[in-house]
C-alpha cells in the first residue's frame, strides 16, 4: 500500500510539474516558437518541438493519471536525457539537474508502473485494458 501511495505521489508531483511548467507553455506557444526551437537531433526545429510537446504535455499527462504509465513515461525519459546530454551539455550541473531529476522520476514510473491508484489498475481490474500491467500489486 505504501508503494502505491509513493507511485501516486511521484506521478502527481512530477507529472503535473512536467505538464504545467514545461509541456503546456510549449504547447500554447508552438506557432510562435516552433521555427526557432532547439534542434538537437537534426530533424528540424518544428518537428523537435512537436516531439517535446508530445512527451512533456501528452505523455506526462497520461502518466499523471496513470494511463499506460510504463509506456508513456518512456518518451519523457528520452526527452529529458536529450535535454541533459545534448541541449544543456555546455551548461553547469545546476541547470542540467532538473532534466536529470525528471528523467530519474519518470524512469522509476516506467519500471514500476502506475500502482493501484492509477487508471491502468482501474481499467485492468474491469478487464478493459491489457496494454501492460499496473505494477506495484
Amino acid at each position: 500500500m505504501r508503494q502505491d501511495f509513493a507511485l501516486l505521489l511521484c506521478r502527481a508531483v512530477f507529472g503535473c510539474s512536467m505538464v504545467f511548467a514545461h509541456g503546456l507553455p510549449k504547447f500554447l506557444a508552438y506557432s510562435e516558437k516552433a521555427a526557432s526551437f532547439s534542434d538537437p537531433l537534426g530533424i528540424g526545429p518544428s518537428a523537435s518541438m512537436a516531439l517535446v510537446i508530445f512527451a512533456e504535455f501528452f505523455c506526462a499527462a497520461a502518466v499523471t493519471v496513470g494511463f499506460a504509465t510504463r509506456w508513456t513515461a518512456i518518451p519523457v525519459v528520452i526527452t529529458m536525457l536529450v535535454a541533459f546530454g545534448i541541449v544543456h551539455a555546455n551548461d553547469g550541473f545546476d541547470v542540467k539537474e532538473h532534466s536529470l531529476m525528471f528523467a530519474a522520476a519518470f524512469s522509476v514510473l516506467a519500471l514500476q508502473g502506475g500502482g493501484k491508484f492509477s487508471l491502468d489498475y482501474l481499467l485492468q481490474r474491469k478487464g478493459r485494458f491489457r496494454f501492460g500491467t499496473a505494477g506495484a500489486r
